[in-house]
């Protein structure tokens, strides 16, 4: 035997470094976490904005609705319908929610997490909103191990009926939503809607901005901005400033009157409504997005037009913003 590995030790050796080769660069290895959020989010957006999904669609309306449910079950949730009756039918938001409350008891402060998910009439929606929901769906999973400081309850939410005709009425989903949480020992601390996620661009002039605040933001859409009335404006800045605490990714933030274009025209103006402090985090939708609703380019609102890079930065920086604001602690 010491006389067959000496005359062939050449050979042996070239086999043991052929295997160690083959494990270290045939193997697959794991994607890393960022590139393994960008794929789950573009799969997301795929699932639920492959086509129009809305009351005149139900049976597609229905389908995202099934697709969030499996993917907040994968994650470890038990969902919960909210039913009720929209235009002589039935229609319901979907919720699942993380706490560290008593046996018993009631959350003392709840902080909302939601974005809607119908599609405007003509559109499959992969910004306005499967970007939203998708980031949604990924922030309950980062989250899932995340204990709250006591008393606190987190709920993931994914609104239904935010798209005219229901857009502003009793009958949208984020109308109906919060009150629910009207009550003894319970308050919402804050709803954070994410609105429009997905697109973002170093093409100078690309960003538009409302009316009196020109040279006061940048005019690269290359940023996610934390909007918000004057009456949330303190949760505005707190959200902001742990954002940029966690991320180096652009924000921008916003508190000024509701009559300012944009700062109201989403899913947390029916907290606001019910006296909660809420705020959008968006890419500022139509004031940047090229394909935003308008009959002649909604059509072209596809899944392949979003940076989902960009959107993993963003919801890296989300997942860190809400364990601060919620007291959180890895359990």
């Amino acid at each position: 035997m010491r006389n067959f590995f000496h005359s062939h030790w050449k050979v042996i050796l070239a086999l043991v470094l052929l295997i160690l080769a083959a494990a270290l660069f045939l193997r697959p290895g794991p994607a890393s976490a960022a590139q393994d959020l960008v794929e789950r989010l573009h799969q997301h957006v795929g699932a639920i904005a492959a086509q129009e999904h809305n009351t005149r669609t139900p049976r597609s309306l229905e389908r995202a609705a099934v697709y969030i449910e499996k993917t907040l079950a994968e994650a470890g949730y038990r969902s919960t319908r909210q039913e009720y009756a929209a235009g002589g039918g039935r229609v319901h938001n979907i919720e699942a929610s993380i706490a560290n409350v008593a046996p018993g008891r009631r959350p003392e402060r709840i902080f909302i997490v939601g974005a809607h998910y119908d599609s405007a009439r003509g559109a499959a929606g992969a910004n306005d909103k499967g970007g939203g929901t998708a980031a949604v769906l990924e922030l309950a999973r980062l989250l899932h191990t995340m204990r709250p400081s006591a008393g606190t309850e987190v709920r993931f939410v994914f609104f239904v009926n935010e798209e005219p005709p229901w857009f502003m009425g009793e009958e949208m989903g984020s109308m109906a939503h919060p009150a629910e949480t009207k009550g003894p020992q319970q308050s919402v601390a804050g709803a954070l809607g994410l609105e429009t996620m997905g697109y973002h661009t170093d093409t100078p002039d690309s960003q538009q901005l409302p009316a009196g605040l020109e040279g006061r933001y940048p005019d690269t859409g290359n940023f996610i901005a934390f909007v918000g009335t004057l009456e949330s404006s303190r949760r505005v800045r707190e959200a902001l400033a742990a954002f940029r605490a966690a991320s180096g990714f652009p924000a921008e933030g916003l508190a000024a009157p509701a009559h300012t274009t944009g700062v109201t025209l989403s899913d947390h103006t029916g907290y606001e409504r019910h006296g909660y402090q809420a705020l959008i985090i968006t890419e500022s939708a139509f004031t940047r997005y090229p394909y935003y609703q308008t009959n002649k380019d909604k059509a072209e609102d596809r899944p392949d037009e979003l940076d989902y890079e960009s959107m993993a930065r963003v919801v890296t920086g989300l997942e860190k913003t809400i364990r601060a604001l919620a007291g959180a602690a890895r359990s």
